[in-house]
């Protein structure tokens, strides 16, 4: 049996595909300097996007892959348990994010920073209780002053990044008409004409 693929389905495939190779790449930026990569977050804007363009789904899957992926090709991050515990903040980026985004009645700006705030609140909760979890297993503890530490007070220019970088891009992507926003709802749009 031969499966057919629409055109949406193959265009979010190649998407997340080009994502996946951006979350891989983008890290080099930082020059492997771990201290800055904790801080500027560069392999959360690509699953945010991929979140925001190709859906919750795909936005999931290149989350949940992309830290064990890059551990696996560069030792970086750490696949224990930090590849681990980022692999499970970030599929909740993606899959928050594109959720969140995709059932908005007005795909805006407004949605756009919404999705946003909530995908980084969970993702970060989860992050969290991962690295409780996974460091509990290893005989280790994860306080409370390390989860704000690494959530909050570290990324900071990582979160102020993604909350300036990731709408000018979809402003521009809308602008040039490879991402519209949306008024309404799309089912609404099509039983409304």
């Amino acid at each position: 049996m031969v499966m057919c693929m629409t055109q949406s389905t193959m265009k979010n495939l190649t998407l997340s595909a080009m994502f996946l190779a951006i979350g891989i790449v983008l890290p080099f930026l930082t020059g492997q300097i771990p201290q800055i990569g904790m801080m500027l977050l560069p392999m959360h804007v690509p699953v945010l996007l991929c979140g925001l363009i190709c859906g919750w789904r795909h936005g999931a899957v290149v989350g949940l892959i992309l830290p064990i992926m890059r551990a696996f090709m560069f030792g970086m991050p750490p696949l224990f348990p930090i590849a681990v515990a980022m692999s499970f903040e970030l599929a909740v980026y993606g899959l928050v994010v594109g959720f969140l985004y995709g059932s908005s009645r007005w795909q805006c700006v407004v949605a756009l920073y919404r999705s946003l705030i909530c995908a980084m609140i969970a993702g970060r909760v989860v992050w969290g209780v991962a690295m409780a979890v996974l460091l509990g297993i290893g005989g280790g503890s994860f306080t409370f002053q390390m989860f704000i530490a690494g959530a909050l007070v570290n990324a900071v220019p990582g979160i102020i990044l993604q909350l300036v970088f990731i709408p000018v891009i979809m402003v521009a992507l809308n602008r040039t008409g490879l991402v519209r926003f949306y008024r309404e709802k799309k089912e609404e749009v099509a039983v409304g004409k």
